[in-house]
């Protein structure tokens, strides 16, 4: 049996990384991909503030050494001075995805108009796909529903786990193979 995926989730926050409040990104992921996944997976998890080095630190440490084939971070893509997460994600990135962030963006504009505000991205580290997601928990579901059907196909092109999504939850999209011969 195959050792399972491992999936780094970094919540990116001075206040809950000081604990003057609770982490509900982090939980709100976690409960997604448990919902989302049927293939065995474990969460490497990480709560930490709103520092350029810091976040990249951890981005590399959980790509390089944790060999998560996946991160999501939660927070730091808003406008403030603070909201450094895609700043330290393009530090450590070897090729950006920009697909990725038009559609968390497009989809979020549906719903709210400040999302133009936001500045999600993803990029790929060797084999590890990273992918930036907004901080609230209604957005972050909002935004892998309209990602999540291209993860796992993403991560098979870089040589990672074979990721199996529940069809009933999100369809992961796959294109067919051709027949060898």
């Amino acid at each position: 049996m195959a050792a399972p995926a491992k999936i780094g989730i970094v919540t990116v926050s001075d206040r809950a990384s000081a604990g003057v409040y609770a982490d509900e990104g982090g939980p709100a992921i976690l409960d997604y991909f448990s919902k989302a996944l049927t293939s065995p997976w474990q969460a490497i998890t990480r709560v930490i503030p709103d520092e350029r080095a810091g976040i990249a630190q951890t981005l590399t440490e959980l790509a390089d050494k944790e060999g998560c084939c996946l991160i999501v971070t939660t927070g730091g893509t808003g406008p403030a001075p603070r909201d450094v997460t895609p700043e330290a994600t393009e530090d450590v990135i070897d090729k950006l995805m920009p697909g990725f962030g038009e559609l968390m963006r497009q989809v979020s504009l549906t719903k709210v108009p400040t999302a133009i505000l936001s500045r999600q991205l993803a990029g790929i580290r060797g084999k590890t796909l990273i992918v930036n997601l907004p901080g609230r928990p209604r957005a972050i579901a909002e935004c892998l529903d309209a990602v999540m059907p291209a993860i796992p196909y993403c991560i098979d092109l870089i040589e990672g786990p074979y990721l199996e999504t529940d069809p009933a939850v999100i369809f992961a999209f796959r294109p067919a193979q051709k027949p060898k011969g």
